[in-house]
């Protein structure tokens, strides 16, 4: 089957003519149609995808919420709607720069995009001061179940201009940040804070327990410092002290690959959800209990990315996650070296039997279907 299954090639010109055409209207209408809110556009959230009532309804089903974290580029609407088809509870948002999406339509137009069925959505603002991040939730919140704030993001880059981890030595700020957005919204927005912990864990105590008093809905607390290497196991013990004293939902975060781990870390911790950052992005079907990514998600991904639209070198990136335990280093190799969404089509269809949308078994498959080696099949 060839690339044309997704793209007519006799009518590519029209439709790169057609897209431009669009996104240059788009450009020119998009202060107004941004900045002011309409409701037109989607329905009104409904209570029941927002996080904490959710929360509340996994620990009435004694299980932890399942919660699929921020990821910086990756966490994009078509990879959102794949996660919850295996049973995700909570998806985020990458993060994004209020500072930027306040004073550009671009990084609106680019970071942002939802639609009816991304529920139950929380996102992920990265701030540094109450003006920049009240500013951006004015122009975002009825489209959204929950709003986080990042203070956790270690990139070097972020933490010089006082957003992410740097946020972890200024309690005061977070705390101000907080109060701000529940004094303005009140329990009309569900307000997260996602924290690491210090060397210190005292200090991570103190910490809560003001962002709590400012009013802050539930916390997630990744088990590492800002200067701790991913390769480094998480600290479950501090996660646990943090949740022994919280009087909010606690959510852990780090280490969770599998859905035993998921089970394990909440049993240990005593948290009411556990978040997948990395685990996710290998393998989208997780929390549904696979143990690599089922061939059917790759299907779904490439409707959903091709549907929705997605820059080739990310759906080569997420494919390239999901299917790296899998592939042997020949194949996974070739696919990284593929230059073009056409020819990255191509090559899947040239080594595997991937099914288009409407086809009978679509989505349904778990193991790669290899297609036969051609010299293998002269032979037959």
């Amino acid at each position: 089957m060839s690339s044309s299954s997704y793209f007519a090639p006799n009518s590519l010109f029209k439709l790169f003519h057609l897209i431009t055409k669009k996104f240059n209207k788009i450009m020119t209408d998009t202060t107004q149609t941004i900045t002011k809110p309409n409701m037109k556009t989607l329905p009104p959230r409904d209570p029941k995808h927002n996080p904490l009532n959710i929360i509340k309804q996994c620990v009435k089903e004694g299980r932890p919420a399942f919660i699929a974290g921020p990821m910086v580029r990756y966490s994009k609407l078509p990879f959102r709607e794949l996660l919850r088809d295996y049973k995700t509870d909570i998806v985020y948002s990458p993060m994004i720069l209020a500072r930027e999406f306040v004073r550009s339509k671009n990084a609106r137009l680019s970071d942002f995009s939802t639609n009816a069925k991304d529920r139950s959505l929380i996102v992920q603002i990265g701030s540094n001061n109450v003006t920049d991040l009240l500013r951006m939730i004015e122009m975002i919140h009825p489209y959204v179940d929950g709003i986080g704030l990042n203070c956790g993001c270690p990139i070097k880059e972020q933490v010089r201009e006082g957003i992410g981890a740097a946020l972890m030595s200024k309690k005061e700020l977070v705390a101000e940040m907080v109060k701000a957005v529940k004094t303005k919204y009140g329990d009309s927005i569900c307000m997260e804070v996602k924290i690491r912990v210090h060397n210190d864990i005292k200090e991570t105590i103190e910490f809560v327990k003001l962002v709590e008093k400012a009013g802050v809905d539930f916390i997630t607390v990744h088990g590492r410092t800002k200067n701790t290497r991913s390769s480094i196991p998480a600290d479950f013990d501090k996660i646990k002290a943090v949740k022994d004293i919280a009087t909010v939902p606690v959510i852990s975060n780090g280490d969770c690959r599998t859905l035993e781990d998921a089970y394990r870390i909440a049993e240990y911790t005593g948290c009411e959800g556990v978040m997948s950052v990395r685990g996710v992005l290998d393998n989208p079907a997780l929390f549904a209990g696979f143990k690599d990514t089922p061939w059917g998600a790759i299907e779904k991904f490439w409707n959903l990315s091709t549907s929705y639209g997605l820059p080739f070198r990310l759906i080569q990136h997420h494919l390239s996650c999901m299917l790296g335990s899998q592939l042997n280093k020949k194949l996974h190799n070739e696919l990284n070296a593929q230059n073009s969404l056409v020819d990255l089509i191509d090559w899947f269809d040239e080594h595997f039997d991937l099914k288009r949308s409407g086809d009978k078994g679509f989505g349904e498959a778990v193991a790669i279907p290899y297609r036969q080696d051609r010299t293998t099949q002269s032979r037959i």
